[in-house]
Protein backbone atom coordinates (compact mmCIF):
# COMPACT_ATOMS: atom_id res chain seq x y z
CA UNK A 1 0.00 0.00 0.00
CA UNK A 2 2.62 2.53 -1.05
CA UNK A 3 0.69 4.28 -3.79
CA UNK A 4 -0.79 7.78 -3.74
CA UNK A 5 -4.38 6.53 -3.35
CA UNK A 6 -3.48 4.28 -0.42
CA UNK A 7 -2.64 7.30 1.70
CA UNK A 8 -6.31 8.28 1.88
CA UNK A 9 -7.81 4.87 2.60
CA UNK A 10 -8.94 4.04 6.08
CA UNK A 11 -7.62 0.76 7.37
CA UNK A 12 -11.16 -0.38 8.09
CA UNK A 13 -12.54 0.67 4.72
CA UNK A 14 -13.81 3.92 3.34
CA UNK A 15 -11.94 7.01 2.30
CA UNK A 16 -11.03 9.94 4.48
CA UNK A 17 -8.35 12.51 3.71
CA UNK A 18 -8.62 14.30 7.07
CA UNK A 19 -10.71 13.80 10.14
CA UNK A 20 -9.81 15.94 13.12
CA UNK A 21 -11.79 15.65 16.29
CA UNK A 22 -11.13 16.60 19.88
CA UNK A 23 -11.41 13.03 21.10
CA UNK A 24 -10.68 9.61 19.72
CA UNK A 25 -13.84 7.55 19.42
CA UNK A 26 -12.61 3.94 19.35
CA UNK A 27 -12.04 3.90 15.63
CA UNK A 28 -9.07 4.96 13.55
CA UNK A 29 -8.70 8.69 12.93
CA UNK A 30 -6.65 9.59 9.85
CA UNK A 31 -4.58 12.75 9.48
CA UNK A 32 -3.13 13.48 6.03
CA UNK A 33 -0.07 15.62 5.44
CA UNK A 34 -0.48 19.15 4.15
CA UNK A 35 -0.26 19.58 0.38
CA UNK A 36 3.30 20.95 0.42
CA UNK A 37 4.45 17.78 2.18
CA UNK A 38 2.24 15.38 0.25
CA UNK A 39 5.09 13.70 -1.62
CA UNK A 40 8.62 13.47 -0.30
CA UNK A 41 11.48 14.06 -2.75
CA UNK A 42 10.81 11.38 -5.32
CA UNK A 43 9.17 8.86 -2.99
CA UNK A 44 6.52 6.67 -4.54
CA UNK A 45 4.27 7.01 -1.50
CA UNK A 46 3.88 8.56 1.88
CA UNK A 47 5.43 7.10 4.97
CA UNK A 48 2.64 5.91 7.25
CA UNK A 49 2.66 6.12 11.03
CA UNK A 50 0.27 4.50 13.46
CA UNK A 51 -0.05 6.46 16.71
CA UNK A 52 -1.42 4.34 19.56
CA UNK A 53 -2.24 6.73 22.40
CA UNK A 54 -5.17 6.84 24.83
CA UNK A 55 -4.71 10.54 25.67
CA UNK A 56 -6.69 12.27 22.88
CA UNK A 57 -4.95 15.62 23.34
CA UNK A 58 -1.47 14.11 23.05
CA UNK A 59 -2.49 11.83 20.16
CA UNK A 60 -3.91 14.78 18.20
CA UNK A 61 -0.82 16.90 18.86
CA UNK A 62 1.52 14.08 17.77
CA UNK A 63 -0.52 13.45 14.62
CA UNK A 64 -0.66 17.12 13.67
CA UNK A 65 3.11 17.57 14.11
CA UNK A 66 3.86 14.42 12.09
CA UNK A 67 1.37 15.31 9.34
CA UNK A 68 2.83 18.84 9.13
CA UNK A 69 6.15 17.15 8.29
CA UNK A 70 4.77 14.97 5.50
CA UNK A 71 3.67 11.78 7.23
CA UNK A 72 0.28 10.13 6.88
CA UNK A 73 -0.93 9.33 10.40
CA UNK A 74 -3.61 7.05 11.79
CA UNK A 75 -4.54 7.38 15.48
CA UNK A 76 -6.07 4.65 17.63
CA UNK A 77 -6.69 4.74 21.37
CA UNK A 78 -6.53 1.12 22.54
CA UNK A 79 -4.40 -1.98 22.25
CA UNK A 80 -7.27 -3.94 20.76
CA UNK A 81 -7.84 -1.39 18.01
CA UNK A 82 -4.09 -1.12 17.43
CA UNK A 83 -3.83 -4.84 16.67
CA UNK A 84 -6.79 -4.74 14.29
CA UNK A 85 -5.44 -1.64 12.56
CA UNK A 86 -1.90 -3.07 12.28
CA UNK A 87 -3.20 -6.13 10.47
CA UNK A 88 -5.07 -4.01 7.92
CA UNK A 89 -3.00 -0.83 7.64
CA UNK A 90 0.67 -1.96 7.59
CA UNK A 91 2.34 1.26 8.79
CA UNK A 92 6.02 2.08 8.33
CA UNK A 93 6.37 2.98 12.03
CA UNK A 94 4.29 2.70 15.22
CA UNK A 95 4.36 5.32 17.98
CA UNK A 96 3.10 3.23 20.89
CA UNK A 97 2.08 4.28 24.39
CA UNK A 98 3.13 1.57 26.82
CA UNK A 99 0.46 2.23 29.44
CA UNK A 100 -2.81 1.97 27.51
CA UNK A 101 -6.22 1.86 29.11
CA UNK A 102 -8.01 -1.43 28.45
CA UNK A 103 -7.15 -5.10 28.51
CA UNK A 104 -4.15 -4.85 26.14
CA UNK A 105 -1.17 -2.62 26.90
CA UNK A 106 1.74 -1.58 24.67
CA UNK A 107 3.72 -4.74 25.47
CA UNK A 108 0.79 -6.87 24.27
CA UNK A 109 0.59 -4.89 21.03
CA UNK A 110 4.35 -5.23 20.47
CA UNK A 111 4.21 -8.98 21.13
CA UNK A 112 1.49 -9.48 18.50
CA UNK A 113 3.24 -7.18 16.02
CA UNK A 114 6.56 -9.02 16.37
CA UNK A 115 4.92 -12.33 15.42
CA UNK A 116 4.68 -11.10 11.82
CA UNK A 117 6.66 -7.87 11.42
CA UNK A 118 9.82 -6.08 12.50
CA UNK A 119 8.61 -2.58 11.66
CA UNK A 120 10.04 0.14 13.90
CA UNK A 121 8.24 0.89 17.16
CA UNK A 122 8.76 4.03 19.22
CA UNK A 123 7.50 3.50 22.76
CA UNK A 124 6.29 6.56 24.63
CA UNK A 125 6.27 6.01 28.36
CA UNK A 126 7.82 7.08 31.61
CA UNK A 127 9.18 3.62 32.52
CA UNK A 128 12.51 2.66 30.94
CA UNK A 129 13.94 -0.32 32.84
CA UNK A 130 11.64 -2.96 31.33
CA UNK A 131 12.20 -1.58 27.83
CA UNK A 132 15.99 -1.83 28.11
CA UNK A 133 15.74 -5.42 29.37
CA UNK A 134 13.35 -6.37 26.53
CA UNK A 135 15.62 -4.75 23.93
CA UNK A 136 18.65 -6.70 25.17
CA UNK A 137 16.81 -10.02 25.45
CA UNK A 138 15.14 -9.83 22.03
CA UNK A 139 18.02 -8.40 20.03
CA UNK A 140 16.15 -5.27 19.03
CA UNK A 141 18.13 -2.23 17.89
CA UNK A 142 17.34 1.48 18.18
CA UNK A 143 16.17 1.32 14.56
CA UNK A 144 13.48 -1.27 15.36
CA UNK A 145 12.61 -0.35 18.97
CA UNK A 146 13.25 2.91 20.74
CA UNK A 147 11.89 4.80 23.72
CA UNK A 148 10.83 8.40 24.20
CA UNK A 149 10.26 9.22 27.89
CA UNK A 150 7.14 11.23 28.71
CA UNK A 151 6.80 14.16 28.79
CA UNK A 152 8.76 15.11 25.67
CA UNK A 153 8.90 18.04 23.27
CA UNK A 154 7.32 17.42 19.87
CA UNK A 155 10.62 18.24 18.12
CA UNK A 156 12.18 15.29 19.94
CA UNK A 157 9.35 13.03 18.73
CA UNK A 158 9.89 14.26 15.18
CA UNK A 159 13.67 13.67 15.33
CA UNK A 160 13.19 10.10 16.62
CA UNK A 161 10.62 9.32 13.93
CA UNK A 162 12.88 10.72 11.20
CA UNK A 163 15.84 8.69 12.48
CA UNK A 164 13.85 5.46 12.71
CA UNK A 165 12.38 5.92 9.23
CA UNK A 166 15.64 7.00 7.58
CA UNK A 167 16.58 3.43 6.47
CA UNK A 168 13.17 3.15 4.75
CA UNK A 169 13.70 6.41 2.86
CA UNK A 170 17.15 5.53 1.52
Amino acid sequence: MHDADAANKLPIGGNMSLQKQGAIHHYPVCVSPSREHGQRDGQAGLQRILVVEDDPTLATLEAEVLAAHGYFVVIVDSGELAITTLQQYHPDLVVLDLELIGSLNGWDVLEVLRTYSNIPVLFTTSSTAMLRKYTRERGETRLTLDHLPKPYPMQQLLRRVQRMLAPISS
